[in-house]
């Protein structure tokens, strides 16, 4: 490996050695082995087939809505961020969640900025920018508890990798200085926004490990980065709708992929990294398709079961599809969707919670939220705290 291919280290006036990384692309350029080749074109196979389950789930939007808040909760749990996927439905429901309130805020917010870059791509208003680049993070910085970043601004201090509570002369990496990082980013928008023949799988995942090195702000620079990844690749049509997260991947390999970044910053080692990148893009992509799979034998198997055993006709049949719209549901929200009375709608639940698909979880007599019980356990696997 050539040890300056990603950047070079340059002391600074503090004494302290500072990565500059080079522009994108990787010079030399990239080397597409035997290995790198087939873990691209297994990845590009994986997308689509994920691409063609997508289509013909009955309820994609909303699908795709619940995975989202899967990615806003794993995202955040790989910062330390404690929270649960049934916690977000509650606090969503304006129910006051029995976990740390402030912590479930913060993936709210994650799911804040992604549904405004998701909704940004869809009105043909949308650029990969660094003004772009801070509106998100002004999105899920504001109005948080205990946020030490200028919501929107690049820092205006230095950050530096090592160990935790340790001062800059202990530090294994140290980012680049203030000065530099309009400059940084401004190249870094150059190459999103370049016309080229890089794979779009490749150009992200140069884009993301870039992204982290220069590290523009004081908090929340892996949230953003790996949402970059998902807005980008629906940005260029590679998938209908943003159906591809890493962050379940990427926490159960977060020592390997910090690793990997590490590598190309001291050793300029960029393949090994696109191999892991690739690999987590294959496994997402499964797991997706799992899911999406899982939910749609899921909707069959629960059908047949309840005309088996005769549970409350049409309209039980009816509330099945509703619930796979709104997995945590109150007794009014299932009259007002049924359009039936409110007694129907009540034995209908107290059907559904002795056949064991649904479960209360407010603990209330009053206002009574049920969860969607089999739905949710698929969603939130790897969730767990």
């Amino acid at each position: 490996m050539l040890l300056d291919r990603a950047g070079k280290f340059v002391t600074q006036l503090n004494g302290y050695k500072a990565f500059i990384p080079k522009p994108l692309p990787p010079d030399p350029p990239l080397r597409y082995d035997e290995k790198l080749q087939f873990l691209l074109s297994e990845a590009d196979r994986a997308l689509a087939r994920l691409e063609g389950v997508a289509t013909v789930l009955s309820n994609r939007d909303l699908f795709v809505a619940i995975f989202a808040k899967k990615e806003a909760l794993l995202s955040s749990q790989i910062e330390g961020i404690q929270a649960s996927l049934e916690g977000i439905l509650l606090l969503e429901a304006n129910i006051t969640p029995g976990e740390n309130k402030a912590e479930t805020k913060k993936v709210l917010k994650y799911i804040e900025a992604m549904n405004f870059g998701i909704q940004r791509i869809r009105e043909n208003d949308f650029t990969l920018s660094s003004s772009f680049i801070k509106e998100i993070h002004k999105i899920l910085i504001k109005r948080v508890r205990g946020s030490f970043s200028i919501p929107g601004e690049f820092r205006i201090s230095q950050t530096w990798i090592g160990p935790p509570g340790a001062s800059i002369k202990r530090a294994i990496f140290i980012h680049p200085p203030k000065y530099l990082l309009e400059e940084l980013m401004s190249d870094l928008e150059k190459f999103i926004l370049t016309e080229d023949k890089i794979p779009p799988l490749i150009k992200i995942a140069l884009i993301h490990a870039q992204f982290e090195t220069i590290h523009p702000f004081l908090e929340g620079n892996g949230r953003i980065g790996r949402l970059l990844i998902t807005l980008y690749l629906f940005w260029k049509g590679i998938l209908s709708r943003p159906l591809l997260y890493l962050s379940l991947y990427l926490k159960k390999n977060k020592d390997k992929y910090n690793d990997l970044l590490m590598r190309i910053r001291f050793k300029g080692d960029w393949e090994r990294w696109l191999k892991f990148f690739l690999q987590g893009a294959i496994e997402a992509s499964e797991e997706a398709l799992s899911s999406a799979k899982e939910i749609i034998e899921l909707k069959e198997d629960l059908i047949e079961r309840l005309l088996a055993k005769k549970i409350g006709g049409i309209f039980a049949i009816k509330f099945m599809d509703i619930l796979f719209e709104k997995p945590l549901i109150s007794i009014p929200d299932i009259a007002n969707n049924l359009r039936a009375n409110l007694q129907t709608a009540i034995n209908l639940v107290d059907k559904f919670q002795d056949f064991g698909i649904l479960r209360e979880i407010t603990g209330k007599q009053r206002f009574r939220k049920y969860l969607f019980v089999d739905y949710i356990d698929i969603i939130a696997r790897g969730t767990e705290i």
